[in-house]
């Protein structure tokens, strides 16, 4: 049974603080249920309306989540306070959720000197706006390869969150808890941030500092030092490989070393792992961007289009073209 203890917040502001959430299309439910979860739970540990939401979408009708379930919103997009707080939500296939209309509201608001955040890959659509350009931010990791890719103008991190200035960025999933605890710990203090926390079962909360993948040791499922360090080097330079010997050598260790390593905990050699590593790379780039097959190709290390789709067929049991055009089937393009 949760608790009735309520946190003394000081003053009531004069009015409260009201967050506009923009639900795209496919957007995921996790993201957007967190951030609001969190300001329904700071009014009712306050005893005040501290925090008000409302929900828009584009054209104003229903919009389904990625899961299907569909959410009925207030509005079109209108313009909003200028004290408002507009938290874009994203999820799947956010290039098609991303419309011309979105970016220009977009751009008109921010002009007002609006504060806009994108929830998990909604930062694709911030960026879009261009409202991102010259400032740091985040996505989703899935996403990360694809946008470097498309937007060079943003310094993109692997961060949990990301505030700069009146841009906000997150990863998905629960970081918007990370993100919403340190809104309320700035507007309101620590205690009740943390009690929002207690209320949510949350013990680890996340800051700006936190990087939003698992460690490598976690993901692979062992603790060998020098094979994480391996792994990370290989996950740093896809569209440059290593040599197999190169990579052994750096981390102090003789090729075949390297080979029964791979082989002892991870079952397939250094070449195979790091092929796969490229290979994942490539599809992140041939489902999420418009770059063509021959470019997607070279940034992902390989020397000619003809390689990379044999290699490509190995692994996926398809082109990357055949990919690309079933990509485009589904979505209707």
């Amino acid at each position: 049974m949760m608790s009735d203890h309520l946190v003394d917040v000081g003053a009531t502001p004069n009015r409260p603080r009201n967050f506009v959430f923009v639900l795209m299309d496919n957007f995921t439910m996790l993201c957007f249920a967190a951030a609001v979860e969190s300001l329904r739970i700071a009014n009712r540990m306050s005893g005040k309306d501290l925090y008000t939401w409302q929900l828009m979408g584009d054209g104003g009708t229903p919009v389904a989540s990625s899961a299907g379930i569909e959410f009925v919103v207030s509005s079109d997009l209108v313009e909003v306070g200028r004290d408002d707080t507009i938290m874009l939500c994203g999820g799947v296939e956010i290039q098609q959720a991303t419309t011309k209309k979105m970016l220009a509201w977009l751009r008109r608001e921010a002009r007002r000197g609006l504060v806009v955040c994108g929830l998990c890959t909604a930062a694709y659509t911030v960026a879009r706006a261009g409202l991102l350009d010259g400032k740091r931010a985040t996505i989703h990791w899935e996403n990360q390869d694809s946008f470097v890719e498309e937007f060079d103008e943003v310094e993109l991190t692997k961060s949990v969150f990301v505030v700069d200035g009146n841009r906000i960025t997150t990863a998905g999933g629960t970081s918007s808890i990370d993100l919403m605890l340190k809104l309320i710990a700035q507007d309101h203090g620590e205690e009740l941030a943390n009690a929002v926390a207690d209320q949510l079962i949350y013990s680890s909360i996340r800051t700006d500092q936190d990087t939003q993948r698992l460690s490598i040791p976690t993901r692979i499922g062992v603790r060998h030092p020098k094979l994480s360090l391996v792994i990370q080097k290989m996950e740093q330079n896809i569209e440059d490989p290593i040599s197999p010997s190169i990579l052994a050598k750096e981390v102090g260790m003789s090729t075949r070393q390297l080979e029964r390593l791979f082989r002892r905990y991870l079952n397939r050699s250094p070449k195979r792992y790091y092929m796969e590593l490229r290979l994942q790379k490539a599809r992140n780039l041939l489902m999420q961007t418009d770059m063509s097959v021959i470019n997607v190709a070279l940034a992902c290390g390989f020397a000619s289009p003809s390689h990379f789709s044999k290699c490509y067929r190995a692994h996926y049991d398809t082109t990357p073209y055949r990919e690309r055009g079933a990509q485009a089937a589904r979505l209707g393009g």
